[in-house]
């Protein structure tokens, strides 16, 4: 029987990129001293992360396989059905890593110093958690798909959204709940119970503060239109709701060209032409936490 892998992910730190940019650490305190700041904090936050490594990486059984991938990689890495996987970091660290997952555990490992609800564990944790795999207790985050009538497929843990890249007007027709209107907004947020305490809560608050958001283990979705506008051939009347498994949302493009892409990663995205159809749903896979 095939031993499992753990898979540890984790982000460049702040001195990392400060250092591949200045390229001494003298020139790099020097940089933070001209805005104010101290490479003080910088060494912190750098230590605990590379604590929390360390130790995720001692709690691995000595007959277990292991791999370690850095963020601006986890792209091109190719994760296997047997893997689990340890996210050191923050929680949008995760959300990055879910759409590269099909049911792979995720344990998220908050390093100090982060705020959120997908790393709840700390690096001490790891050891109890991979010991008793299999019988701890697991969630299930739903995730948001958006899929073109020509293929191609993005899949996302918080939020999708479909518009300009400049976030100007941008203008289709959409569907829903079998009514259509033609729209020029400033684009489609589609978002999940995991994502609606992010850029779905904002929204809600000022278009729709009346509609209930989905909770985080909830197989639903809200969806918000930005800055719809009004004239005699685009219409306001469909601009928030909810979507149920099975549910879908659709719209086809009228402006020359749109992009959708997911949980804030402009540069993976896809690129909408005249007249694609374009439709999303709660997506066929989850993201698994323990």
């Amino acid at each position: 029987m095939t031993s499992p892998r753990v898979v540890v992910v984790h982000r460049a730190t702040e001195y990392d990129e400060l250092l591949a940019r200045h390229g001494t650490r003298g020139q790099a305190a020097f940089f933070l001293t001209t805005r104010g700041r101290s490479l003080d904090d910088v060494d912190a936050q750098h230590a605990a992360l590379a604590a929390a490594r360390a130790t995720v990486a001692a709690a691995i059984p000595a007959d277990w396989r292991r791999a370690e991938v850095e963020r601006s990689d986890v792209s091109r890495f190719v994760f296997g059905p047997e893997d689990i996987v340890v996210v050191v970091g923050q929680d949008g660290l995760v959300a990055n890593v879910a759409k590269y997952l099909n049911g792979q555990p995720v344990i998220g490992v908050n390093p100090g110093g982060y705020a959120g609800i997908l790393v709840p564990h700390r690096a001490s944790e790891v050891a109890a958690l991979l010991a008793g795999r299999g019988k701890a207790p697991v969630t299930r985050r739903a995730m948001v798909s958006v899929r073109t009538d020509d293929g191609q497929e993005l899949t996302a843990l918080n939020e999708i959204f479909v518009g300009q890249p400049t976030h100007q007007s941008a203008r289709y027709r959409l569907e829903v709940a079998g009514e259509g209107e033609r729209q020029s907004s400033s684009g489609l947020i589609v978002g999940t119970g995991t994502g609606a305490t992010g850029w779905c809560a904002s929204i809600q608050r000022v278009a729709a503060p009346q509609l209930p958001l989905p909770a985080p283990s909830e197989e639903g979705l809200a969806w918000f239109v930005r800055e719809a506008w009004p004239s005699p051939n685009t219409g306001v009347s469909l601009t928030a709701g909810l979507l149920a498994p099975g549910e879908e949302l659709s719209l086809v493009v009228e402006s020359d060209s749109l992009i959708a892409f997911g949980d804030g990663i402009e540069d993976d995205r896809l690129i909408l032409s005249w007249g694609q159809r374009v439709s999303i749903a709660v997506a066929d896979r989850y993201l698994v936490t323990l």
